[in-house]
Order: structure tokens, then sequence, then C-alpha cells
């Protein structure tokens, strides 16, 4: 199945999955993916636990090689090293260095993606996710909430083109989510492009301009975000889903 969020362009679609499998033994994960996603699209990426999101996601990311197929970004293969610098990630784990200081951390990724004043850099973000007057502290001192906020500033501070969020609200404290909404309006109105993968249907359909539903590692439905998903955030699994 195409996804439909791909318009009519000259230039490459910002994600391009084309026949996507993968295999864990005889185990099929995924089978047979076709997703085309136009830039500046939202897409909330939805399915029940073990349907396949995260190994999709991961595969997405460059970090797991399909059985089958590829998955380009902005026309590029997404393995060469030079593609995943136009990603960033938000996933399950924090991924941040306890023993370094929160402006260490986010210098050490700033000169990881060749940014231009890493310092200065990391200290925007810091200040973005209101961690700027704990910059010098060791990490593994922080709240939780104040890693999560962390991570996210590592997920954005190269502005990615295309972003990767696997459960993004899960566990983040209500700062951390008032921090992560911010900061993807603002990446949607910059025009980046956004794949969400969450079981909180409401925050995902109110950001979402389009919808992937995957069931037993196959699409179910994949089509533009409606109003009468966010009324009533059930109806998509009552229509599209399984008994």
């Amino acid at each position: 199945m195409t996804f439909p969020g791909a318009r009519s362009t000259t230039s490459p679609p910002a994600l391009d999955i084309d026949g996507v499998s993968k295999y864990y033994g005889h185990f099929p994960a995924l089978r047979d993916i076709r997703i085309k996603v136009a830039a500046g699209s939202t897409v909330a990426l939805l399915g029940r636990n073990g349907a396949g999101k995260t190994t999709l996601l991961k595969i997405i990311a460059g970090l797991s090689k399909p059985s089958q197929g590829s998955v380009r970004i902005g026309g590029q293969e997404v393995r060469e090293q030079a593609t995943r610098a136009r990603i960033g990630v938000l996933g399950h784990g924090i991924s941040v260095y306890d023993e370094l200081s929160a402006l260490e951390n986010l210098t050490i990724f700033a000169k990881l993606y060749s940014l231009p004043e890493p310092e200065r850099r990391a200290l925007e973000w810091l200040e973005r996710t209101g961690l700027d007057r704990v910059r010098d502290g060791l990490v593994r001192e922080f709240s939780r909430g104040m890693r999560q906020r962390l991570a996210v500033a590592r997920a954005f501070i190269h502005e990615p083109e295309v972003l990767l969020m696997d459960e993004p609200f899960t566990a983040l404290d209500d700062r951390a989510i008032a921090v992560l909404q911010d900061l993807l309006a603002d990446a949607h109105a910059s025009g980046r492009t956004i794949i969400m993968s969450t079981h909180q249907l409401r925050e995902a359909l109110e950001l979402a301009t389009d919808v992937v539903l995957i069931q037993r590692g196959q699409i179910a439905h994949a089509g533009p975000r409606t109003q009468e998903m966010v009324d009533d955030t059930g109806w998509l699994y009552r229509t599209y889903g399984e008994d």
C-alpha cells in the first residue's frame, strides 16, 4: 500500500519505504511495507504491542537492516552515513552520558554532527529545554524528567529533516511533555517530517497530518488524519483494526 500523504512533486519524498520486510528466522515482523511521506508531514504510526512499529522505526533510522526492500530519506539510502545525519531519533532509552554534565553531553553530540560552534549550539538547546541553570551538573544527579528533556535536546540539536519518535510521551513529566509538544509544533511549522509511534492516541492524532495503522507487520490503513479520528480515538481501531 502506498501512503497517500506523498504529493506529486519533482522532488523525491522526504521518506520512501519501498517493499520493506523484516524476518527473525521464519517470523515476519514486517511484510512488504510501502510508504511514501511528503516533506512536512506528521505521521502517527499506530498499532498494538508487537505490531512492528518499533522494528520499522529502527529500520528507518538505519539502526536495523531490512531483510528485503529499502528506505530512502530525500532520495538517499538511509544506511549511508551522510543520510543518518539528517535524522533525529527519540526512543525508549534516554541515551545520554550519566558521568558527563548536560553541557558536555550536548556539546559532544553537536560535534558528532559537525555543527558550527558546538558549545554555543549546546547552550541554546539547554535553554530551550529549561536546563540552562543546571548545564554544569552531572546527568547522573538529574531527575528523570530532567534527563528526558536532555534526551529531547539531543534528538533536536542538529535540526534534522526527519524526526523519528518511538513512544515519545511515555513516562515524561508534565514539563517534559510541554517542551516536547512545543518543539514538535515548531518542527512541523518549519517543514520538518515527523514519524511518531505512540499508544497515546489523542496526543498523536492532534499533532498528526496523516495516519498509518500497522497490524501483524502489515499496513492495515494509511491516509490523512481526519477530525473523526481526533473526536473518537477508538474509531480507527474499530474501523480498520483486528476483531
